[in-house]
This record gives C-alpha cells, sequence and structure tokens, in this order.
C-alpha cells in the first residue's frame, strides 16, 4: 500500500469502532481484575467467606482457572490487537470466548459446584459470555470490512 491508500484505509473505520474497542480493552480488563482477585484469595479469605461461597470456591477445579486465565489474558491481548487494527484480534477474541465457555462449563460438569450454584447466578455468565461472543463477531466484522491488517 502507498502512503494515500494506507490514510485512506484509516480514514474507512467509523468512530464508533474505536469505541467498541476501548469498550473491549476495559471488559477485558475487568475480567482481568477478577481473575487476580480470586486466584490471590488465600485459604483464610475463602474461610472468612459465607460457607456457600467458601465452598463454591473451593469446589472449583484447577481447570476452571486455567480456562479462566486464557479467558481474560488472551482476551486483553485480542481487544488491545482489535484497537491496534490487527487480524490476530480475531482469533484470540474467539480463544477467549471458547475459554469462557469451558470456564463457566463447569458449574454444570463439577457436580459439587452443581450442587452449590442458585439458578440466579448463571445470569452473569451468560451475560460474559454473550458480551465475548460479540466482540469476537464485531472483530470479524471489522475484519470483513478491511479495518483490520
Amino acid at each position: 500500500m502507498n502512503e494515500a491508500e494506507v490514510h485512506e484505509h484509516d480514514a474507512a473505520v467509523p468512530a464508533w469502532f474505536w469505541i467498541v474497542g476501548i469498550g473491549a480493552v476495559l471488559f477485558e480488563l475487568v475480567g482481568c481484575f477478577f481473575y487476580f482477585v480470586e486466584v490471590r484469595m488465600s485459604t483464610a479469605d475463602i474461610a472468612a467467606l459465607p460457607l456457600d461461597q467458601a465452598a463454591m470456591l473451593s469446589a472449583r477445579p484447577d481447570w476452571y482457572y486455567a480456562a479462566f486465565g486464557i479467558a481474560v489474558w488472551v482476551g486483553l491481548i485480542g481487544a488491545v490487537l482489535l484497537l491496534l487494527r490487527r487480524r490476530w484480534s480475531v482469533w484470540a477474541l474467539l480463544i477467549s470466548l471458547v475459554a469462557a465457555i469451558i470456564q463457566f462449563s463447569s458449574v454444570f460438569i463439577v457436580p459439587e459446584m452443581r450442587a452449590m450454584t442458585p439458578s440466579d447466578a448463571l445470569f452473569v455468565p451468560v451475560v460474559v459470555i454473550v458480551i465475548a461472543y460479540a466482540f469476537w463477531q464485531f472483530s470479524r466484522l471489522a475484519g470483513r470490512r478491511g479495518w483490520l491488517r
């Protein structure tokens, strides 16, 4: 691409692209914060929680935290790549979405978690998965529209 084509390509990106991109970064940063809070909890911190919450945290398998970490950290990379207008954002956001689905599937797969999770507690995981799906679809749209390099 010559310099004129590069500037024309940059002008084709609407303002709402940047708003969604910044929203994606903020969403992923919130996820990273919650990841740090959970993985840094000590046994004493967990014991200080209400019994139902402590039991749920104690029932989470190691793969839950692996999937959680992949979901938020790869998601953050994907969101930053989206702002940098890189095609790899599509793959990173897809990996993040799949990891989030695996993470939250623990509620259905691990009997102890299923027994301790009230149905109204499923709202947040569903919202997180829907938002992650929306960011992935947005990155795909950006790719189709030629906004990503």
